[in-house]
C-alpha cells in the first residue's frame, strides 16, 4: 500500500458513487419518462452502450495523455453529463436522459480501467493485492451512492433531479483526488521496440477468452439483476428507502471482499476463487426464486455481490497473463469492450423482462450466462494453459 495506491481506491470509491447512484435512479426515472414501461431502463443501457463504443477512444487516449490526462478528461465528462441528467429531468426529456446517460458511457469506460492501473502504482508481487485493494474502494461507492439518491430525491422540483446535481458534485472531488496521483511514465517507444502482438494474436489465447468471457457474463447477470431489483421491488410495493437499503448491501458485497481477495488468490489460485464467485452467482438465483420480500432481495444482491468480486478480480489479474505492457492498452480495451457490450444488453433485457415477464423470470434467464462462465474455468483449468501454481493452491 502506498500513498497513490490509497488515493486511486478513493478515486473507484467516487466512480462507484456514480454508478450505484445512476442504478438506484435512471431506471425509474426512465419508467416516468418513457413512452412506455419496457423502454424503463434505455437509459441504463445508454450508459453501457456509450461505454461499450468509448473503449477505442479510451484506449487512445490513454496513449496520447498518459492515465492522469486519460482519466481527468472521463472525469470532465462525468462532470457535464451529470449536468445534464439534471437538466433532462427539469425538462421531463426522456430522450435527453438517454443521450445524457450515452455520454456518460465514456466516463465509466475510463474509469473501468483504474483497476488495472493499480496494478502499476506497486510491483509485480504485490499486484494482485493492489487491484484487489483498489476495488475495495468501491465500499465509498456502497455507503453513498444509495444514500445520496435517498437523500436528494427531492431536493429540486423534480424527483431525482437534484441526484444528478449531487453527482456534479462528485466528480468535482474525483478531479480533485486524482491530480494528486502520480502514476509511472508510460515507456517510451523507440525504433527497436517491438510493437507488439496484432490484437487478434493476443484474444485467441484461451488465457484471454476466458477472462473476457468471465468478466464479461460475471459483469453482465451482475448488471441484468441489480438493474431489475428497482423496478422490482416498486413492482412488490416495497418503498425507495428499502431498495437504497438492497442496494446498499448489494454494493458493500461488490467491494468489502477486495479487502482478502487478492490474499485469497494468491494462497488458492485464481480460478477456484472466479470458482467460488460463479457458486454465489447460483446461490443468489435460487435466493431470489424463492420469493419476493425484503429479506430475499436484500441476500439474493448480496450474495451477487461478492460473486462478481470474486469472478472480475479474478479475471483482471487473470487477464495480466495474456499481454506485455506494450499491448496492455489494446488488450484492455478488448477486454472492456466485452464487459460494455454483454452490459448494453443486459440492460436492456432487465427492463424489458422484469416489466413484461416479471422478476422469477429474469432469474431464471441469468442461469444460463452463469453456467457458461463455470464451463469456461473448467475448460481452462484442464486445458493445461496455465501454470498449475495460477491454476490452484
Amino acid at each position: 500500500m502506498n500513498r497513490h495506491l490509497l488515493l486511486l481506491a478513493i478515486a473507484q470509491g467516487l466512480f462507484l458513487t456514480n454508478n450505484v447512484t445512476f442504478i438506484a435512479i435512471n431506471g425509474l426515472v426512465g419508467l416516468s419518462l418513457a413512452p412506455v414501461g419496457w423502454m424503463a431502463t434505455l437509459p441504463v443501457m445508454g450508459y453501457v452502450v456509450g461505454g461499450a463504443l468509448s473503449t477505442g477512444l479510451v484506449a487512445k487516449s490513454q496513449q496520447r495523455f498518459g492515465r492522469k490526462g486519460s482519466f481527468q478528461l472521463g472525469l470532465l465528462v462525468a462532470l457535464l453529463s451529470a449536468g445534464l441528467g439534471a437538466w433532462a429531468v427539469l425538462t421531463q426529456s426522456f430522450w435527453l436522459l438517454v443521450v445524457t446517460t450515452f455520454v456518460a458511457g465514456y466516463y465509466s469506460a475510463n474509469a473501468q480501467l483504474y483497476r488495472f492501473a493499480a496494478a502499476e502504482l506497486t510491483t509485480v508481487d504485490y499486484r494482485e493485492k493492489a487491484v484487489s485493494l483498489v476495488m475495495a474502494g468501491g465500499l465509498i461507492g456502497a455507503i453513498v451512492g444509495p444514500n445520496l439518491a435517498m437523500y436528494t430525491k427531492n431536493l429540486l422540483a423534480f424527483p431525482f433531479a437534484g441526484a444528478y446535481v449531487a453527482l456534479a458534485l462528485v466528480a468535482v472531488v474525483s478531479m480533485g483526488v486524482m491530480a494528486f496521483i502520480e502514476f509511472p511514465p508510460a515507456p517510451v517507444a523507440s525504433s527497436t521496440d517491438q510493437p507488439g502482438r496484432p490484437l487478434g494474436v493476443i484474444m485467441r489465447q484461451p488465457v484471454f477468452v476466458v477472462s473476457a468471457l468471465c468478466a464479461a457474463l460475471g459483469y453482465g447477470v451482475m448488471n441484468l439483476l441489480m438493474a431489475a431489483t428497482p423496478l422490482a421491488m416498486q413492482v412488490c410495493s416495497l418503498p425507495f428507502s428499502d431498495t437504497a437499503w438492497v442496494l446498499q448491501w448489494h454494493v458493500i458485497g461488490m467491494f468489502a471482499p477486495g479487502f482478502v481477495t487478492g490474499h485469497l488468490i494468491k494462497r488458492f489460485g485464481v480460478l477456484p476463487v472466479m470458482g467460488v464467485g460463479v457458486l454465489l452467482n447460483f446461490a443468489c438465483i435460487a435466493v431470489a426464486l424463492s420469493g419476493a420480500e425484503l429479506n430475499q432481495f436484500l441476500v439474493a444482491l448480496f450474495l451477487l455481490g461478492v460473486g462478481w468480486n470474486f469472478l472480475f478480480t479474478g479475471s483482471t489479474t487473470l487477464s495480466m497473463l495474456s499481454y506485455t505492457p506494450q499491448e496492455k492498452n489494446r488488450a484492455q480495451a478488448a477486454i472492456n469492450f466485452c464487459v460494455f457490450a454483454t452490459m448494453a444488453v443486459t440492460s436492456f433485457a432487465s427492463g424489458a423482462l422484469v416489466t413484461t415477464q416479471g422478476w422469477a423470470w429474469l432469474n431464471w434467464g441469468s442461469l444460463l450466462p452463469v453456467a457458461l462462465a463455470g464451463l469456461g474455468l473448467l475448460w481452462l483449468r484442464g486445458s493445461g494453459h496455465l501454470k498449475p501454481k495460477l491454476a490452484s493452491a
